[in-house]
């Protein structure tokens, strides 16, 4: 169980980009997290995982409190929680079985992960990681000369490699076309249904949420407004959507039943 309580970050120069952000995850719920480009999806999720530290408030994974939590004891309970990036965030140089094995470095010893050796289990387990990815015609490649459906693949492989209970996804598809984007979903809906692996993933488009997601959560301007089930969200009021997008936007796409975007100011 993931429970934030309380969550706030306001950055160096003043942005509060979280306020006072409560919400809680049950063990194998896919929640996906929606709101325009600036709510503060992005800042959560990398407050969970501690890439950035939270202002205020707590984080509890299990009892424990993952804001409060330093050095080893910090490294230890990171090596649960993969993460996704909207950019991939692969070495583009080294090979696809390089970045795919650079999950399991929170298990490496320290001069072992330096100098980049890694078990035969490790490599042994990178392999099917990547296979069940569907990229092993690729695993000798660069990074770079791969699609970006492709790269992210690569993404969801390292992060399995960390034998994760839960994978936070930072919009893992927007730099996708519609039928790769599925295919990335279609991975992390099978990891959260076969291996109960706790999904928190933020998504723009709602016809993604409507697929995917069992509940959804929505922040707007770092506050959290919206809270719904998938049936919720199919439901959903033009006031609810404006409460989250803003007066000036737009569904686009004829209905939530259908594809459906999310227009600001005349642009999709």
């Amino acid at each position: 169980m993931l429970e934030v309580r309380h969550l706030s970050k306001t950055y160096a120069d003043g942005t509060k980009a979280l306020k006072d952000v409560s919400f809680s995850v049950p063990d194998g719920e896919f929640l996906v997290v929606i709101g325009l480009s600036g709510s503060g999806k992005s800042t959560m999720l990398r407050c969970i995982n501690r890439l950035i530290d939270p202002t205020e408030g707590e984080i509890l994974w299990d009892g424990v409190d993952l804001a409060q939590l330093k050095g080893e004891d910090l490294r230890k309970a990171r090596r649960k929680i993969g993460m996704i990036f909207q950019h991939f965030n692969l070495v583009k140089r080294s090979s696809v079985l390089k970045n795919v094995l650079a999950g399991r470095l929170g298990y490496t010893p320290s001069w072992n992960s330096l100098i980049g050796r890694f078990s035969a289990e490790d490599k042994i387990k990178a392999f099917e990681a990547i296979k069940r990815l569907g990229i092993e015609d690729q695993i000798y490649k660069r990074a770079s000369e791969l699609s970006g459906g492709q790269q992210q693949r690569v993404g969801v492989a390292r992060a399995l490699m960390q034998d994760p209970e839960m994978i936070l996804a930072d919009e893992p598809v927007a730099s996708l076309d519609p039928v790769l984007a599925h295919s990335i979903m279609q991975y992390l809906e099978l990891l959260n249904q076969e291996d109960k692996i706790t999904m928190v993933c933020s998504l723009h488009y709602l016809d993604l949420v409507q697929r995917y997601a069992t509940r959804v959560i929505g922040l707007k301007d770092g506050v959290l407004v919206y809270e719904g089930s998938k049936a919720d969200i199919r439901a959903m009021t033009d006031e609810q959507f404006k409460d989250i997008y803003g007066q000036d936007a737009e569904r686009v796409g004829g209905g939530l039943e259908g594809d459906l975007g999310v227009k600001v100011g005349g642009a999709a």
